[in-house]
Parts: structure tokens; C-alpha cells; sequence
């Protein structure tokens, strides 16, 4: 006799469709502004706060149509891409050199350990010393944030590398070049991708960070205004914005692994 299909759905790791994927992650939407309504229109909240969902949403409208919103978004999406993109563009070649040469991991490994541990808000008043409050301090917050975190988590995946497929290669005719790149790297591609898609969320945790101290535009400008004024409105539609543009994002880096990478990342 077969068991139940809903206790099967629970069993480890296994699959399900993706029409139920999607009708799930609805549902804790569903739930979510259920629960948050409950509490705000119930009177379980006072407004000063928390505001109700209507109120939030009407607080965005009026920012984007009043006061020019969409402008902010853009500024912080601009600094969130400027500063990663550079974290990227100098962690991944340093990540492989560690990953794939010993002496390099033992050269870099102590100090890239060290440095992963420093919150990256802890350096905004040295930041602003040198660089003052224009984009470039906020570049930098991010560039620190993710930088560090990218070199390592790349380190161990290019020497997780199976010894076997570099041996193999070895005996075909590659020399050292050709095992970096065309055995390593070939083979932590996917999981590289995932990882970068992963710092690409932590960055947005830096640049708030960073708009929240002497910025004068950008959503985590607008927080910080708005909690000046006791607004919560203003800022939970902030923070709730950040969100959807964090989910937008993961969903279009994810269906771009899937197409580069669709034997390993097809799920």
C-alpha cells in the first residue's frame, strides 16, 4: 500500500512539481499579509508602529508619484551592481589562484580568514574619513562586504576539484594552464555562480547599511528620513521593496545558472 502523496512530499530531498513550488511560495505571501492585516486592522498594533498594509502601499504610491522614488531605486540598485561587480571582477581570479595553488592559499588564506570577520558597517567612519559621503564610500562599504566572502567560498570549491579528473588530465597531455581551466574551473563553474548569486544578497545588506549614514539619496536614505518622522509606512515599504528586488533578482540569476549550467543546476 502507498503511502499518502502529502507525507511522500516530505520525505528528504524529494522533488516537487514545479506548479507546486510556485503555489506554495504564493500561499506564504497569503499568509504573510493575512497575518500582518490581522494585526494592524485588529488593533493587536498600534500604527505609530506598525502601519496596516494599505497605508504601506499607499505610502509607496505617494513616493513614487510625489517625490520621485524610482530615481532612489535606481541609485541603490546602481551602487548594490558598481560595487559587486568590482568585488567580483578582483575576488574570482584570486579565488581560483588560492583554490587551485597551494602556496597562494598559504600566502592569502590567513589574511582573507582575518579580513571576512570585519563588518563592513565598522569601516563607514573610516570610509567616510577617506573618501567622504559621495558613491565612492558606498562602493567601498559593498566592495569589503563581498569581496572577502567571494575570494574564499570560490578557494574551496576549485580545491574541492576530485583529484582523479586532474590526474586524468595530467595523463593526456595538459600542463598547469590547462588544468585550471579547462578541468578546475569548468567543473566549480555552477557552483561559483551560486555563490556569487549568493554575496550578490549580502551586498544589499551593505549598501543600506551604508545609505543609512551620510547619503542623500536611495532607498536606505528614504528609511532613514522616514524614520525621522515616525513614518512606518514609508519604511516598511522601504524594507518590503528591497525584498522584491532581492527576489527578482535571485529569480533571474537562478534561471541563468539553470541555462548555463542545466546538468547540475536544473532543479
Amino acid at each position: 500500500m502507498s503511502r499518502p502523496r502529502v507525507l511522500a512530499a516530505f520525505e528528504p530531498l524529494v522533488p516537487i512539481a514545479p506548479g507546486a513550488r510556485v503555489a506554495l511560495g504564493i500561499a506564504f505571501f497569503v499568509c504573510f499579509f493575512a497575518l500582518w492585516g490581522a494585526a494592524t486592522w485588529g488593533g493587536w498594533v498600534k500604527p505609530l508602529f506598525l502601519a496596516d498594509p494599505a497605508k504601506t502601499f499607499a505610502a509607496g504610491w505617494r513616493l513614487l508619484v510625489q517625490f520621485n522614488f524610482a530615481g532612489d531605486i535606481a541609485i541603490t540598485i546602481g551602487r548594490v551592481v558598481g560595487g559587486f561587480v568590482i568585488a567580483a571582477a578582483l575576488a574570482v581570479p584570486i579565488g581560483i589562484a588560492m583554490g587551485a595553488f597551494k602556496p597562494v592559499e598559504a600566502f592569502l588564506e590567513p589574511f582573507v580568514s582575518f579580513a571576512r570577520y570585519l563588518p563592513a558597517s565598522a569601516f563607514i567612519p573610516l570610509l567616510i574619513l577617506w573618501f567622504g559621503v559621495d558613491e565612492k564610500q558606498k562602493l567601498a562599504v559593498i566592495f569589503i562586504g563581498a569581496f572577502f566572502q567571494i575570494v574564499l567560498m570560490i578557494a574551496v570549491l576549485i580545491g574541492e576539484t576530485r583529484r582523479d579528473l586532474v590526474e586524468a588530465a595530467y595523463t593526456l597531455g595538459a600542463g598547469n594552464r590547462g588544468i585550471v581551466f579547462r578541468v578546475m574551473l569548468p567543473n566549480a563553474a555552477p557552483q561559483i555562480a551560486e555563490t556569487l548569486r549568493l554575496v550578490l544578497g549580502w551586498a544589499w545588506t551593505y549598501v543600506i547599511v551604508a545609505e543609512l549614514i551620510g547619503a542623500e539619496a536611495g532607498i536606505g536614505h528614504m528609511i532613514m528620513d522616514s524614520q525621522r518622522f515616525l513614518d512606518t509606512g514609508q519604511m516598511i515599504f522601504g524594507i518590503f521593496l528591497i525584498g522584491v528586488i532581492g527576489l527578482v533578482t535571485d529569480l533571474a540569476f537562478r534561471a541563468a545558472n539553470r541555462r548555463l549550467f542545466p546538468w547540475q543546476l536544473g532543479r
